[in-house]
This record gives structure tokens, sequence and C-alpha cells, in this order.
């Protein structure tokens, strides 16, 4: 199998595991939305789980980001006992650490609730704390989860990372359909632990099908574990700076309107839908091509594999924006509006939703073109371009708060990310010399002017059916769903009629195999 072909095949894989979490995922938000609604609770709990995960989504970050390239390393130059001997060693390192984070957040509790959520008082205060100590073991899953999906992804084994969101998210869905009217927010909680040690578990099977084998090993003096920890402080500081980014978000908000930190919460997981299942696919199989074009010193090819990596983010993500935008409300009352999840918190979401979708093509690119900077062992370029963004981002904040509410806090993330993407491409221009802006500002501009289209269409087609099927929920959703399908169909044909390569080439290869049939 040619390596283009093993590549795609390995998108497929991963997009449809994403695919297939991201609605368990979606399902299980619109149960925690109709058990719980969009109150004082929700917020708590978000709040707890923020204060809760957010050390460890920074060092499981920079973790995965780095330990890849490194066991391919190893592999290469020491073989495969050596890879798996370090394995041990930096999975043992990272159990210790996350003992010791575990230790303090417990201690600490109150404290970080306070900073976290500086409106939060009397009982709800007291629930933070108390849902963030119950929560405090997903820390070490967390650390746990994040290596073996680093050992796996090195030796290009992605089912196991990908398919492991499924029990994740059935465990959460399994608790709120037939526990969660008994057990409450605490329930929630410990679902939540649950499913977190369940990402663990999945993936073992397959590390052992690769050869891993447990043993207690600690060695502080191993050169690989000082390499991966001088290239993770970047990336550990730039993931400290985006959680001090939603820290600030989250505690404004706190602040404003109740329900606001469920809506900014409930808005950035539908945005994620798109990033999650399509732009972090392409990345997750694009960085290791990346790592070795540049380990090879081949630049040609490696801004040849980035050409068609941004190219596939820009078609992807302008319709999506577009869409959103235009089906914002219908979209969070369709799959949200039910139970506690009333129309007032129906239009605050669908307000954020539309302020967040504003930078989704931004978000998406800085996926792609940090994991550049990562394959050419530079993690200090995303860590400063990071440190830019938040301090725009609180900026904007502060000014946009004022007058827009929880909607400012949308639309300055969404400002700051496609300032900071623009930062981006510029360092990466200065770093690699020519990287052929003209063609991706064609790609852009034949997507965007599809996506306005295609928007107009849809828009109209879902106004104009939506009052002769009338009010029920399931007509309501053939609508939506017709019109998203017509939209989808009209936006790949005018991308062929433009003549976007990426897209003719996969239509060409489709008519090929139907002519083969």
């Amino acid at each position: 199998m040619s390596k283009a072909k093993k590549a795609a095949k390995s998108a497929a894989i991963i997009m449809f595991f994403t695919l297939a979490s991201k609605f368990l995922g979606f399902l299980r938000e619109v149960l925690i939305a109709k058990k719980f609604g969009s109150g004082w609770e929700t917020d708590t709990y978000f709040i707890a789980m923020t204060a809760t995960t957010m050390i460890m989504t920074m060092v499981g970050t920079a973790i995965n980001t780095t330990v890849i390239p490194l066991f391919s390393e190893i592999e290469v130059k020491h073989g495969k006992e050596r890879k798996i001997d370090y394995m041990n060693n930096i999975l043992n390192v990272v159990f210790f650490i996350a003992i010791i984070i575990m230790i303090l957040g417990w201690i600490f509790s109150p404290a970080i609730i306070k900073v976290v959520a500086r409106g939060f008082e009397g009982k709800q205060f007291d629930l933070a704390v108390k849902l963030n100590r119950i929560g405090i073991p997903i820390v070490l899953f967390m650390g746990m989860t994040y290596i073996f999906k680093g050992f796996l992804e090195s030796s290009e084994s992605f089912t196991a990372p990908a398919a492991m969101s499924l029990p994740f998210n059935l465990i959460y869905i399994g608790f709120l359909l037939a526990l969660a009217s008994k057990y409450g927010i605490v329930g929630l909680m410990v679902s939540s632990v649950v499913a977190a040690l369940s990402q663990v578990l999945i993936q073992i099977p397959s590390a052992k099908r690769l050869g891993y084998k447990y043993r207690f090993k600690i060695d502080l003096k191993d050169r690989y574990l000082r390499k991966a920890l001088a290239l993770t402080i970047p990336v550990l500081i730039g993931s400290a700076i985006n959680e001090l980014n939603v820290i600030v978000d989250k505690s404004l908000a706190s602040g404003l309107t109740k329900g606001s930190i469920s809506a900014l919460t409930y808005a950035s997981r539908i945005n994620s839908i798109v990033l999650g299942v399509f732009v972090m696919a392409i990345a997750t199989v694009i960085f290791p091509m990346l790592s070795k074009a540049s380990n090879e010193e081949n630049m040609e090819s490696l801004k040849e594999i980035m050409s068609y990596g941004i190219n596939i983010v820009l078609i992807v993500t302008i319709p999506a924006t577009i869409g959103l935008i235009v089906l914002a409300e219908p979209f969070v009352r369709i799959f949200f509006q039910r139970g506690a999840f009333d129309s007032t918190a129906t239009l605050m979401t669908s307000q954020a939703v539309i302020f967040y979708s504003i930078g989704m093509v931004g978000m998406a690119l800085k996926i792609m073109l940090n994991r550049v900077f990562y394959s050419l062992q530079d993690t200090r370029t995303p860590m400063i371009n990071g440190a830019i963004a938040v301090g725009i981002n609180i900026g904007l904040n502060l000014i946009l708060v004022r007058f827009m509410a929880h909607r400012g806090l949308a639309l300055a993330t969404s400002i700051s990310a496609i300032f900071t993407t623009l930062l981006l491409i510029n360092s990466l221009r200065k770093k690699l010399g020519n990287i052929d802006i003209k063609n991706y500002l064609s790609c852009f501009i034949k997507s965007i002017i599809a996506s306005i289209i295609m928007g107009v269409i849809v828009y109209a087609i879902y106004s104009g059916l939506s009052p002769i099927l009338g009010v029920k929920k399931i007509l309501d959703l053939i609508a939506f769903l017709l019109s998203v399908g017509i939209g989808s169909v009209i936006y790949f044909g005018l991308c062929y009629l433009f003549k976007i390569e990426e897209i003719n080439f996969i239509i060409d290869r489709l008519k090929l195999k139907l002519k083969l049939k």
C-alpha cells in the first residue's frame, strides 16, 4: 500500500471513529442539557471539570506533541525494545507527577475554584470544590492516556486512540439515561472519572499487540527523557497560556447572567465537532509525515504535505463556518431544546455559536500550522504565538464583555484566533521561504464564494420548508437535515466547477472507481 493511500486510510479510520464519538459526545451534551438544563448546577460542573483537568490537559498536550517524534527516533536508532523501555520510563515518571498534582489539587481546591470562578459564592462554591475533588483521579488517567496514545500513533496504529472516546461517551450516556435522576450532578462527576479510566483501558490491548510489556523503571538521566523535557517545556508553557485564556473567559462569564458559562461551553463544543472530526484527523496523520520530511531535510516535500493539509482544512472549515452561522438557532433548538434546556438557553447558546464560528478557520489553521512547527522541532514559535493570542483575547474580553456579555467573550476568542494565525503564517514564511501563498489564497477565495452561495441556498430552503412542515421536532429535523444535505452537494459541486485541486482529485477518483465497477 502506497504512503498516500495508507495516510488516506488512516485519516478515514480516525474520521470514522471521531465522527462516531462526536455523535455520542453530542448526544451526551444533549442529555446533560435535558437533565440539568443551562443553570447554576451545570455552570458549577463545567467549572469544576475545568479546574480538575486544566493542568493535565496542558501536560498531556505537551507530552503527546513531543513523544511521537521521539518514539519514532528511538525505534529507528535503537530498536523496539529500547522504545518500550523508554515508554515505561516516561509512563512511570508521568504517573508520579500526576500523583503530586492530585495531592496539591485536593489541598488547594478552594483556592483554585476562587480563581477559576470568581463569581461563585455559598452553596455553588461549596459544590464546585466538592466536584473538583471528586474529579481529581481524572488527572492520572489523562496522563496515562496521552502516553499510550503517543506510543500507538508513533507506530502508525491509529484505531485504538481514535476509538477511545467511544467508551468514554457511552459511560456518560449510560449514567445520564439510567442514574442521573438518582445521583444528580455529583454522580455526573463520578461518571466522568470512570469515563476517563476507560480511555486508558481501551488502548492497552493494542499496545500489547505491538510488543509492549510493563515493568517498573525510572531513569531520570535518560537522554531522551531530557530531550522530551526540553521540547515539552515551551509546549507546556503554551498550553498553560491557552488554559489561562479559558480561565479568564469562564471567570468573566461567571459574573454574567445565569447560564452564560453553559452557553459558552455548549457552543464551543458544537464548533469543536468540525475541528475534532476533520481537522484533528488530518493533523494526526500528517504530523508523522511532516516530521519524517523534516528529519530527512526534504523541505520541498514538507511544503507539499503542508499545502495539501492547509487546503483540505480550508475546504472543510469555511463551509462549516457559513453553515453554523446560518443555521445556529435551529441547530441548537432541534438538538438541545428539551427538558430543562429552554428557549432562553437556546438563544444564548446559538448566539455564542455564531461568534465562535467566525474564528473557526483561524482555529483550524492554527492546529495545522502548529504541527508544522513541531515537526521542525520548533516549539518556541507556537508558544510565543499562544502568548500573543491570550494577550489579545483578554484585552478584547474586557472590552467586548461590557457591551456584548457572553457573545463578546466568544467574539474575542475568534478575533484572537484569526489574528494570531496570520502571525503564524508570516513566521512560517520567514522560516521556510516561499510557501505558495497564492495557492492558499486561491483555495480560500474559491471556498468562500462556494460557501456563501451554499449558505444563501440553505437558508432559503430551511426558511421555506420550516413553515410548511410545521413545528414538530421530527419535521423540523427533516427540514434541517434536508437543507444541510442539499447545501453539501451544492458546495462540493461548486468546488468542482471552480477547479479546486483537492476536490477535483477526490471526485475524479470516485468516478474512476464507479467506472471500474
